[in-house]
């Protein structure tokens, strides 16, 4: 087959592609596309329960306990930690979508927290009805200004996303520090590095009595529904897609890729810095160290696992935020909570893993039907070439 053949057969398997809904791409493509991130989840779970028999553990009592006390027995907390990993997760995965690898998530996370501490600070004796709805503001602001940083490097000097987003992660923890161990520094905190508690008016109200769950949950799913319209019902969501398909053609297609670029890292850091900003006046009602747990890194494997789906990043941060809040768990049952970020890391390989072998099984797939509709000769392939 010459070179010009090949070409007209790869656009002829990239118009299968597009055009054709999936069922009728490959029948079970649906069921590929739910088995894949069931299927890297429960492979984790297997090399977990291998680590910890290597280890001279209980596997299954160790896992079977995990799965009692965040999901039965103390669900709520599970909930409280699902809420800033949805909003987190939520931000990466609109630039994800572009194929804007954003790692920095987290220091957006950071982002919205200084914002809305300095607002929670700064104004202490304003009301809850305003105070709270200009901190939302505020996270939101924070996180946006976090985010776009790396947004202009990648579109206006083509500087790699993922090291300057990375980067900043760091440079957003040590500003925070500064203003702990600095000018926010309670006088009346016996020397600890913790600000000045905020007012009962700049905290978020709980929604559940006896629990932790606050008004972030709201946020969050309102997040998503808010995602969802955006990404599958306007003309932005649609050349989002189009970008992370392929961006030559975006770009032949009249699309502002640096436009795009800058308002997806934009919207991705908003939603990060939202997620700080709950986390902030909603559960800890300071700033402190270590405020965050890597909410920004999970956020990245739970985007993946949700094949981001914003309905479905909620379902898989619910499961994660039970992985996080089962540190104390293992600990009690004698193994160390490092365990559950080396769960995460299982799972994102097995994740990356699944992702490529369902791509691979989608290109042959529409191969194959390719090969099918159009077993034509290299003159049909000349007159349909012109």
């Amino acid at each position: 087959m010459s070179l010009r053949q090949r070409a007209v057969k790869e656009l002829e398997i990239q118009k299968t592609l597009v055009a054709l809904p999936p069922r009728q791409i490959y029948p079970s493509t649906a069921a590929l596309a739910v088995a894949t991130p069931v299927l890297s989840v429960l492979v984790a779970l297997v090399i977990a329960a291998i680590i910890l028999f290597l280890s001279g553990k209980d596997a299954f009592f160790i896992l079977t306990e995990i799965v009692h006390t965040s999901f039965i027995q103390n669900f709520s907390e599970t909930v409280v930690k699902a809420i800033p990993l949805t909003l987190a997760a939520l931000g990466v995965s609109l630039a994800f979508r572009a194929r804007l690898w954003n790692i920095g998530a987290e220091g957006q996370f950071y982002g919205g927290v200084l914002v809305a501490t300095a607002l929670a600070l700064g104004f202490p004796g304003l009301p809850a009805p305003v105070i709270i709805p200009l901190m939302v503001a505020g996270g939101l602001l924070g996180g946006a200004i976090w985010g776009l940083l790396p947004g202009l490097l990648r579109a206006w000097l083509d500087v790699n996303e993922i090291i300057s987003s990375l980067m900043l992660n760091y440079v957003a923890l040590l500003l925070t520090d500064y203003f702990i161990f600095g000018p926010w520094r309670d006088p009346k905190g016996f020397n600890f590095p913790v600000t000045a508690t905020f007012s009962d008016a700049a905290r978020l109200p709980v929604l559940v009595t006896n629990t932790r769950i606050h008004l972030g949950l709201v946020f969050a799913i309102i997040a998503a529904a808010l995602v969802w319209l955006l990404v599958s019902r306007t003309k932005w969501g649609f050349e989002l897609k189009v970008m992370g398909d392929n961006l030559k053609a975006a770009r032949y297609a009249g699309i502002n890729i640096t436009r795009n670029i800058v308002i997806a890292f934009l919207l991705s850091g908003a939603l990060a810095g939202l997620a700080g900003m709950s986390e902030v006046t909603g559960i800890a009602g300071r700033l402190q160290q270590n405020l965050s747990p890597g909410y920004g890194y999970t956020a990245i494997i739970i985007a993946w696992l949700a094949r981001l789906n914003p309905w479905a990043i909620i379902l898989v941060a619910v499961l994660f935020g039970g992985l996080v809040s089962s540190g104390f768990t293992m600990q009690r049952v004698g193994v160390s909570s490092g365990l559950v970020t080396l769960l995460q890391g299982i799972v994102l390989f097995c994740v990356l893993g699944g992702e490529s072998l369902y791509r691979r099984l989608l290109y042959q797939a529409a191969l194959r039907r390719s090969n099918q509709g159009s077993n034509q000769g290299p003159d049909q392939l000349k007159d349909k070439e012109s």
